[in-house]
């Protein structure tokens, strides 16, 4: 009988105590986690063909190098990244934000500082379920 793995996530954030905040939470509840500073690490990693793709992606919006905007855009574009849910996580909260966080190709939105519990459904939630279907034209 083949074992499956736990569920995968990228966690994206230059901050080392979010990012452990996070991969801590996650790991409580089972998921296995990666972790990268910025966009430009977090995209070595994901595009390494023998790696494994993540079942969901954490970008912070602000990082050194490559932010979570530049990545979510070459995730969008990378054929074997294009459906892999992502959550823009990010201090900046304004309706805008969300808007353009959307039309980015986000899944979905947690704004910091954020409840760790609330940040595990979200991830729980597009774990199990994927990228949700995109509205009809």
């Amino acid at each position: 009988m083949a074992v499956t793995p736990p569920p995968l996530v990228l966690v994206c954030d230059d901050i080392e105590p979010i990012r452990d905040i996070i991969r801590i939470n996650l790991e409580l509840e089972g998921f296995d986690v990666l972790e990268a500073v910025d966009g430009h690490e977090a995209m070595s990693q994901l595009i390494d063909p023998s790696a494994r793709v993540p079942d969901v992606i954490l970008l912070d919006a602000q990082t050194p190098r490559r932010d979570g905007w530049w990545a979510i855009a070459a995730i969008r574009s990378h054929p074997r990244l294009v459906d892999v849910p992502t959550i823009l996580v990010t201090a900046s909260t304004s309706a805008h934000d969300r808007s353009e966080a959307a039309l980015a190709g986000f899944d979905a939105f947690v704004a910091k500082p954020f409840d760790p519990v609330e940040l595990v459904e979200v991830v729980s939630r597009l774990a199990a379920h994927g990228r949700p279907p995109e509205p009809a034209q």
